[in-house]
């Protein structure tokens, strides 16, 4: 199949494949006599895991590491679930910043009166007038 079908069917755009397989994620795609890349159901494959890694937030390092557990079959779950168990934590440190700023945020739009006065805490705080730097 041609880079849009194997698009379509993995849900990986053509744009990412051409990617992926520029920095080396996935194996160059043969190609046809006339210069076309075409692709199997292996390649689809691969292209799905790629994308269903990335839809959980996978980083690129990751993914790469993970595909390698996942080509070789004689690979320990254990090492699998050390990358699965890393990145868990990386979520938790964003969750924790984001419920951060977003207790910040929340606290500020209370204390913003919202009315036709010129004085915003919002904006004293982005300033950096409104807390200690």
């Amino acid at each position: 199949m041609n880079i849009g079908q194997a698009a379509q069917d993995s849900g990986v755009s053509a744009k990412m494949i051409r990617h992926y397989e520029s920095i080396g994620l996935v194996a160059r795609a043969r190609r046809t006599d006339g210069g076309y890349r075409i692709y199997d159901a292996n390649d689809i494959h691969t292209l799905r895991f790629i994308r269903r890694a990335r839809d959980l937030g996978f980083s690129m390092k990751q993914i790469e590491q993970l595909l390698g557990l996942w080509r070789n079959r004689r690979r320990a779950s254990a090492d699998v679930r050390r990358v699965a168990q890393h990145h868990v934590h990386e979520l938790d440190q964003k969750i924790e910043k984001l419920q951060a700023m977003r207790r910040t945020l929340h606290q500020l739009v209370q204390h913003c009166h919202g009315d036709r006065r010129p004085d915003c805490p919002i904006l004293d705080d982005l300033a950096g007038e409104g807390h200690c730097q």
